[in-house]
């Protein structure tokens, strides 16, 4: 992770913060959907509930996803009363270059992970993303290992476990 930070920093890349998230995935037919409680830097970020699509493959790919408060979560999916797949938590450092986010995360029972994101935008299409995102892995390329295919969570059940019971942060 050291060798990432030292990298991420090299290239222009601002440290944002340390988040400690979890993660409540829940079980659902059609998608991915997981409430979020975080605290950033020690204080409490707003609870937020993540519809998402992805495809499961290790190439970049694109995520489909709408983020609702507790309140809108509530009246599109009641009151969340459905049944938990599993729960996944994470310390999440938060690194930026221009819209990218660099997240190097520790992932409890997984282990230690790089993520790139970009917001795809009509000024930020999906082939300037790609080609930024590919930018910054050739930088990245002695910090990375094995590219992987899915979510936090479907390693987390491909490995035989399902914490249920977060810890303290």
């Amino acid at each position: 992770m050291e060798l990432a930070r030292l990298i991420v920093r090299r290239v222009g890349a601002r440290r944002i913060g340390l988040l400690h998230q979890v993660d409540t995935y829940f079980n659902v037919p059609d998608c991915r959907l997981k409430k979020r409680e975080a605290m950033m830097n020690g204080h409490p970020e707003p609870v937020e509930v993540i519809r998402y699509e992805r495809a499961d493959r290790p190439a970049a790919r694109a995520s489909s996803f709408t983020i609702y408060n507790e309140q809108e979560a509530g009246y599109r999916f009641g009151t969340l009363g459905l049944p938990i797949r599993t729960i996944v938590e994470k310390t999440r450092e938060l690194w930026m270059i221009d819209s990218l986010r660099i997240h190097l995360d520790d992932v409890r029972h997984l282990g230690r992970f790089l993520e790139i994101e970009a917001l795809v935008t009509p000024r930020q299409n999906v082939a300037r993303c790609h080609a930024r995102i590919a930018h910054l892995r050739r930088h990245l390329e002695p910090a990375l290992g094995e590219p992987i295919a899915t979510s936090y969570c479907d390693l987390l059940e491909s490995d035989g476990r399902r914490p249920v019971e977060p810890t303290q942060p």
